[in-house]
């Protein structure tokens, strides 16, 4: 039985570099690691596996905080025709939008063009010649947040969100901080990867911080605009882990199951407490993993 899943541990990233070489590089003469490029830290890798074996690859990296593209797509001989190119590109295009991504690019083969273009890409024209053999094109296509499930009075609330930040929060709105998905249980923040970067060419530890505990706060938010309660929301504490550089677009991260506490307490005009964690990605790859406790003032 096949599933389409992320690489998870060092065999997971063997065989999912080893087919992407296999089929598209090992052909044309090329060495092994050829296949590697030095954003796959930053990216979103998806594979599917079928009793043990790897046989369809896919990668997407944002190119900046809105337009992301798709790479190294590859099926296994013997399995193409069976709907695995459709499901790396969905699954993709699914973690995409929950990324705030609004459009995504790529470079189709001549042979694949005809695929893109049934998945709703459309045809920018030439675009360059791999190995002095293979032709490429230019496709993109604008994603809909339709795929994604947001009522429109949840959208409202999160536009409503958004203002409060960049009129009362001045770095929120230098560093374009925005809301890249929410839902009743989940919100994901993104900013702007170029103003965000430090002398490394890595994301401020600051910026992470601050993107982080927005996060936090944001949620806790529209918990309450859900809940039709009232109360104004200060941080108490917070404290993070800095486990990778964030070398590319960072997104932040929290759902109900990282966090506790209740709101129903301001009914009582009894303030409430919430421990939020929340995690900052860089592609697939975690890189912070923050915890605040934020306070609910009853007004």
């Amino acid at each position: 039985m096949s599933n389409c899943k992320t690489p998870m541990n060092e065999e997971d990233f063997r065989d999912y570099f080893h087919l992407r070489w296999k089929m598209l590089r090992a052909p044309w003469g090329q060495k092994l690691d050829s296949e590697k490029d030095d954003l796959e830290d930053q990216s979103i890798h998806k594979m599917i596996v079928d009793n043990g074996k790897t046989i369809a690859v896919g990668r997407l990296h944002k190119s900046n905080q809105f337009v992301a593209q798709i790479r190294y797509m590859a099926v296994e001989d013997g399995h193409r025709g069976k709907g695995l190119g459709v499901g790396i590109i969905k699954a993709l295009e699914h973690d995409a939008l929950l990324q705030g991504v609004r459009e995504i690019q790529l470079n189709a083969r001549e042979d694949a063009v005809n695929f893109y273009k049934k998945l709703g890409y459309v045809d920018q024209g030439f675009s360059h010649v791999l190995f002095d053999d293979i032709k490429h094109f230019k496709m993109n296509k604008r994603l809909s947040s339709e795929h994604v499930r947001i009522t429109e009075n949840r959208l409202q609330n999160i536009i409503e969100l958004q203002k409060i930040w960049h009129q009362t929060i001045p770095l929120s709105k230098a560093m374009n901080i925005e809301v890249a998905f929410a839902d009743h249980h989940n919100l994901s923040l993104s900013c702007d990867e170029d103003f965000n970067k430090n002398l490394h060419n890595t994301m401020f530890a600051g910026s992470i911080y601050t993107l982080a505990t927005l996060t936090g706060w944001g949620w806790l938010h529209l918990q309450m605009k859900a809940e039709g309660v009232k109360g104004d929301i200060v941080l108490a504490d917070g404290s993070i882990r800095y486990l990778a550089p964030v070398k590319g677009s960072a997104i932040a991260s929290t759902k109900a199951e990282l966090a506790s506490g209740k709101l129903t307490v301001l009914n009582k005009r009894k303030k409430a407490k919430f421990t939020i964690e929340v995690n900052v990605y860089s592609g697939d790859k975690c890189c912070a993993s923050f915890k605040g406790i934020y306070v609910v003032l009853p007004t």
